[in-house]
C-alpha cells in the first residue's frame, strides 16, 4: 500500500511539472522566446576602407545572426543564422539592414540591433526566431559591385 501511494504520489508531481512546462506560457521547451528589447543602433566594429555601399546596390557579406539578450555577454543570445559570401540588394531585406547597411565600406564589421519595428514585426519568419524578437547582427561587407 505505501509503494502505491508513493507511485501515485510521484506521477501527480511528474503530471503537475509537465502542465507547467507545456501550459499557458506561450511556448514549448524548444521554442525560443524573446522578450528583451533594445532601440535601433548601428556600430562600427571595425572601419572599412573599401568601396562604399550605397542603398539598391547589390552587396555581399558575411554575417551572424543573435537574439538580442539583455543579460548575455554582448547581448549575444542564442544564434539563429549565420551565412559567408551572401550576396543579395539593399532593400530587399528587412528594414534594419536596409538603413545599417549603407555607407559601409568594404573590409568594415557593423553591429546591427534590430527591434521587431526593423526586423520581422510580430510574424515569426522561423528558424528560431520568435515574434516581437529583438535581432542582433555582425555584418563584415565583403564587395560591392
Amino acid at each position: 500500500m505505501t509503494k502505491l501511494v508513493t507511485t501515485l504520489s510521484l506521477l501527480t508531481a511528474l503530471t503537475a511539472f509537465t502542465a507547467a512546462c507545456n501550459g499557458s506560457s506561450g511556448g514549448s521547451p524548444t521554442t525560443p522566446t524573446s522578450t528583451d528589447t533594445a532601440a535601433y543602433s548601428s556600430t562600427d566594429l571595425r572601419v572599412g576602407n573599401g568601396a562604399t555601399a550605397v542603398a539598391g546596390q547589390r552587396v555581399t557579406v558575411n554575417y551572424t545572426g543573435w537574439l538580442y539578450s539583455a543579460s548575455a555577454s554582448e547581448n549575444k543570445g542564442n544564434t539563429f543564422d549565420s551565412g559567408r559570401g551572401t550576396s543579395f540588394q539593399l532593400g530587399t531585406l528587412i528594414a534594419c539592414w536596409n538603413q545599417g547597411i549603407p555607407g559601409m565600406r568594404v573590409g568594415g564589421l557593423r553591429r546591427l540591433v534590430c527591434p521587431p519595428n526593423v526586423a520581422y514585426g510580430s510574424s515569426s519568419p522561423g528558424a528560431g526566431i520568435p515574434a516581437n524578437a529583438t535581432l542582433l547582427f555582425e555584418v563584415e561587407l565583403v564587395s560591392v559591385p
